[in-house]
């Protein structure tokens, strides 16, 4: 069942443009592959590659096995300060739920604004219930090496930034994401010709943030009418979504402390299909939670109104909002988390030393493989531009 659920992990990023570099800047030459997330320790650990581009907790996965090294993280990529609070995940809904539950959608914005802040004060405590919703506690194993879950999400959840803060830096990675998907003609609804200055309208509804953020602020959360049927909300099974596991397992804290909560309808570990949204006593919703394999899966059923909400990467929303799904991005829930890694053996210590390494591979003809998920994703984009931002050849193999 872990194996079913690594390989399950799934994400999407942002693409963005490329650098041009001078042809007396160059250096070697790298090819990329795109492969699963949940592949890349074993393709690394029997050599057939020589590094991975990914999410967490794989990158994490090759630090606590022994199997890899981190070169760097993403948000520490070149060019310096390109990636600082880059995009990743957010919490969307569609505009006519949005509409008719202001109060509702409100009220789920504040407990994971809430959710986010225990985490930073809790990573411990949050890497037990990532590392029990995701793989019910069980050891990961990856051919030869096997290792505790839980050591995994320990190490991977210190290195995702959970911010529900909607910066500027992070607006700024949206947009050069829609530019990029421009220029390789992913665009073709609306955001394709649409003014820059009108995209943002198009994409984003942060009064529900603002709203919930208030309360907060306030310490007292608005009591919304209840909903006459069940609301359905689209997650990935990732430590990405952490501050909705939290929230969930952790019910208790959140409804004596501040009031609301999200109440799993059955105690059972691992994940949860059913929760109450609980506010000031009163149980206002049946949340109904809806594990899905991808942000483009989930899109499709918020097209379909199979979902009312979904916590998805910004991507694939953008995606499905250019091609005319009635849905707005409310506010980040999650940025950054993401890194390059190398086999435990190589030359490696940074990424200056990374690029020596490159060098001296393409001298032999034996140029470095690296592994990255889906093409265009943040993880596979990023990559490319630090590597032809250091005047490496870049080749999909």
């Amino acid at each position: 069942m872990a194996a079913l659920l690594i390989l399950a992990l799934l994400g999407a990023g942002c693409v963005s443009e490329t650098p041009v570099i001078p042809p007396e800047e160059s250096h070697g030459e790298v090819g990329i592959m795109y492969t699963a997330a949940g592949q890349m320790p074993v393709l690394l650990s029997t050599g057939q590659i020589d590094g991975y581009m990914v999410w967490q907790p794989f990158v994490s996965v090759a630090t606590a096995s022994g199997i890899g090294k981190v070169v760097s993280y993403s948000q520490d990529l070149p060019p310096a300060g390109t990636w600082t609070d880059h995009t990743c995940c957010a919490l969307s809904g569609r505009e006519d739920f949005i509409k008719a539950n202001t109060d509702v959608v409100n009220a789920i914005a504040a407990l994971l604004i809430l959710s986010g802040n225990y985490i930073q004060e809790n990573p411990d405590r949050t890497a037990e219930i990532s590392a029990n919703w995701l793989f019910g506690g069980a050891d990961m194993t990856f051919g030869a090496v096997t290792i505790s879950s839980n050591d995994v999400l320990k190490g991977s959840i210190p290195t995702i930034r959970f911010s529900s803060v909607p910066s500027t830096e992070w607006l700024q990675s949206n947009d050069r994401f829609i530019e990029a998907l421009r220029d390789i003609g992913y665009l073709t609804g609306s955001l394709k010709d649409a003014p820059s200055e009108d995209v943002r309208e198009m994409l984003y509804d942060f009064s529900n943030y603002e709203a919930a953020r208030a309360m907060v602020d306030a310490g007292e959360i608005k009591t919304p009418q209840k909903l006459t049927k069940p609301l359905s909300l689209g997650y990935l099974p990732s430590d990405h979504d952490a501050p909705l596991f939290v929230a969930i397992k952790d019910w208790e804290y959140f409804n004596e402390k501040f009031g609301i909560a999200l109440k799993p309808r059955v105690n059972v570990p691992g994940k949860v299909d059913v929760a109450d949204l609980i506010v000031n006593g009163v149980m206002v919703a049946e949340v109904k939670l809806v594990q899905g394999e991808g942000g483009a899966q989930l899109m499709t059923l918020m097209a379909t109104d199979a979902l009312q909400m979904a916590y998805a990467g910004t991507p694939p929303t953008i995606s499905a909002i250019d091609k005319g799904t009635a849905i707005k991005i409310l506010f980040p829930t999650q940025n950054e988390g993401s890194g390059l890694v190398v086999a435990a053996s190589a030359p490696v210590t940074d990424w200056d030393s990374f690029i020596v390494w490159i060098d001296a591979r393409s001298a032999e003809g034996t140029p470095l493989k690296i592994a990255a998920p889906i093409r265009g994703s943040i993880q596979d984009v990023q990559i490319k531009y630090a590597l032809q931002d250091s005047g490496v050849v870049v080749k999909e193999v």
